[in-house]
């Protein structure tokens, strides 16, 4: 095992895929210079023919990530922040998410999208979101979440091989955090869920950005409270490992549902849906979503930071639904 921040283990997972497989192509924004750093030093181990910076035009990017896979490249497309995904979704929503099914599977499109998400930062609204509800929509689209540098290189890995588009989401500000990444080759299974915490009293439930303060707060929950609290990392959002969210809430109960997009039909909103569709049984309180309003994300860190889910919110959360009195 070897300790690396986020942004190096996606690094390494970009430079091994690219070794192991001459097929695969980096391109996009900046990847020459490597503003976030995820990129870096690739361009001088893979050359110009593989590593390619482009114009800022995301509807063009997208087109051509469409087409090159579609002529046998695996393709890795960085598009730097999310809210870039927006002037390139034609592409996304009408052909990379649809082009499989409609030539019967003669067609497939090994794409990877590299964006940075979130707020916390003071990017502002352009720069901001996190786009978990569009691209869970679509359908024939993977997204995943990554939340440490462990779970990061081996979702990457697994992205990369797949022979469906795949949007691999980077936590904003978090590249720099510190992990275990193992040495060797070990991808991560898509739609596989990790518990990283067992508890019988409360369930939360999380993905990328969101994971290391659920952890702190289910911490602060125990420490406070006495309580017993699981913590599951979703990783990734589609496929969902909708078995592993049944089974944590079959042993608490409760469930608090903790992510970063706006909360109308959030992924948290899709979460609490499933529990009530397959676990209502299960339930000893209401399922609880902790999101962002439903609003355009501020520059002022004064109005931004109470508007981001906070550790704060998860205990308040959590003391409601611990009082809630179970059905007699």
């Amino acid at each position: 095992m070897a300790r690396m921040r986020m942004i190096q283990a996606i690094n390494a997972a970009l430079a091994e895929e690219m070794e192991r497989d001459s097929k695969v192509i980096l391109f996009g924004e900046d990847v020459e210079a490597s503003i976030f750093g995820d990129t870096r030093g690739l361009l001088a181990k893979f050359g110009p023919e593989r590593v390619r910076n482009t114009p800022i035009s995301e509807q063009a990017l997208t087109g051509i990530a469409v087409g090159a896979a579609a002529g046998g490249y695996r393709v890795v497309l960085h598009m730097m922040f999310s809210n870039f995904i927006y002037t390139g979704f034609d592409a996304i929503a009408n052909q990379m998410s649809k082009l499989r099914l409609m030539t019967g599977g003669q067609i497939t499109l090994p794409i990877t999208v590299i964006a940075n998400y979130g707020a916390g930062r003071s990017t502002a609204a352009q720069h901001s979101d996190t786009p978990f509800p569009l691209l869970m929509n679509l359908g024939g689209i993977e997204v995943l979440a990554p939340s440490d540098a462990l779970n990061a290189k081996g979702l990457l890995k697994s992205a990369i091989r797949s022979d469906n588009p795949s949007f691999f989401l980077e936590p904003g500000g978090r590249g720099g955090d510190i992990g275990e990444v193992p040495d060797g080759d070990e991808p991560v299974p898509l739609g596989k869920a990790r518990l990283l915490r067992e508890g019988t009293d409360l369930s939360l439930i999380t993905a990328g950005s969101m994971t290391r303060m659920t952890l702190l707060a289910a911490q602060k929950i125990e420490d406070d409270l006495g309580l017993s609290v699981a913590v599951l990392d979703l990783q990734s959002l589609v496929p969902l490992d909708e078995a592993a969210i049944l089974e944590t809430v079959a042993l608490t109960g409760r469930a608090i549902i903790i992510e970063e997009s706006r909360d109308r039909c959030s992924a948290a909103s899709h979460v609490a849906a499933i529990l009530a569709d397959k676990g209502f049984d299960l339930l000893k309180a209401p399922v609880r979503r902790i999101t962002v309003p439903d609003t355009a994300m501020p520059y002022a860190p004064s109005v931004e930071l109470p508007l981001m889910p906070s550790p704060g919110r998860i205990i308040a959360a959590a003391k409601e639904v611990i009082e809630r009195k179970e059905p007699k």
